[in-house]
């Protein structure tokens, strides 16, 4: 696996995640458990937002300074923009099933903060090492990339055909196993993971969120990931534009979960693209898809779904 970026520059990006998480667990932690309104999710989802654009300008600059070359430099910082909207986009579908999660176990919304900043560490560590594996796979079996493509192409089909259909909690496989294996409480001791229960130790109905919320990630990591090896085969671009979108997804579940119902097509759009991906990666080795090519679809069709998901929730209110 080779990486354009500069090893200064993987060290900025570890200290910006450290930086970062330090914000989330010290600094925010002083607030408390506290109900997240929109106002305040409004400008978190702002601050990552620019954040990941500052890192991306860094980007540019240090592979202009270490190639010399613009052309390069505008290429590679496409690569890191379209990577970057593919898992904003794509973590859509992701919180929204958290917001699922969340209803069905009835959990306060001062708790899920702590949730979600847990989440987040989690998805950091295992997508670094998905990344990783997932990089050197390709490198070493190219064909595993006509295998991803065909992955995503029928995840993409999987996802359209149910996107109508409301996904039964009850049902999860995951779900069943952990309540298999651990005794669980049915009222929530505050913030704390496990309480004692006729003097036996057992788990909260939080700790279980917990679980689900991490095995949830690491099935949509599963198609978020190669999506973005379709753009790049480049693991520092691969890794960043990941972790720049997972960290500022605290932020940007509250702000959607105030606005869910009204982007009811948007799982049709998430649908096409990973189907547009998954034939990109298919076709790579016949027909390379220019990088601002797959920027402008990926853009367009959030677009589109998200102008129909609001004229269609307006003609059926006048309705």
């Amino acid at each position: 696996m080779q990486t354009i970026a500069p090893l200064w520059l993987w060290a900025t990006f570890g200290g910006i995640v450290l930086v970062s998480l330090f914000i989330d667990f010290v600094v925010l932690k002083k607030q408390g458990s506290h109900d997240i309104g929109v106002k305040e999710a409004l400008n978190w989802s702002m601050v990552w937002i620019a954040l990941s654009f500052l890192f991306n300008g860094l980007f540019w600059w240090a592979v202009k300074d270490s190639t010399g070359s613009t052309e390069i430099a505008n290429t590679k910082s496409l690569e890191f923009l379209t990577g970057y909207l593919i898992e904003k986009s794509l973590a859509v579908d992701n919180i929204f099933l958290f917001l699922m999660i969340f209803t069905y176990f009835a959990v306060p919304t001062q708790y899920q903060k702590r949730v979600l900043m847990i989440g987040i560490v989690g998805a950091i560590v295992l997508r670094s090492i998905m990344i990783l594996v997932g990089g050197w796979l390709l490198a070493q079996f190219h064909w595993i990339l006509y295998v991803f493509g065909a992955f995503l192409i029928l995840t993409g089909v999987k996802m359209w055909l149910a996107a109508d259909h409301e996904a039964e909690l009850d049902d999860n496989p995951a779900l069943k196993l952990l309540r298999k294996f651990m005794h669980v409480s049915k009222n929530y001791d505050g913030e704390k993971f496990w309480t004692v229960e006729n003097g036996k130790k057992v788990a909260t109905p939080l700790f279980m969120v917990i679980c689900m919320v991490a095995l949830t990630d690491v099935i949509f990591a599963v198609d978020s990931i190669p999506a973005i090896f379709a753009i790049t085969s480049d693991p520092f671009i691969v890794l960043t534009s990941n972790i720049f979108a997972i960290l500022g997804l605290r932020a940007m579940y509250f702000l959607l979960a105030a606005v869910a119902n009204k982007f009811h097509l948007l799982n049709y759009g998430l649908a096409v693209i990973l189907v547009f991906i998954g034939t990109k990666m298919c076709i790579v080795d016949f027909y390379k898809i220019p990088v601002l090519v797959s920027l402008g679809v990926v853009v367009g069709i959030l677009a589109l779904t998200m102008v129909l998901s609001v004229r269609s929730a307006k003609s059926s209110t006048k309705a």
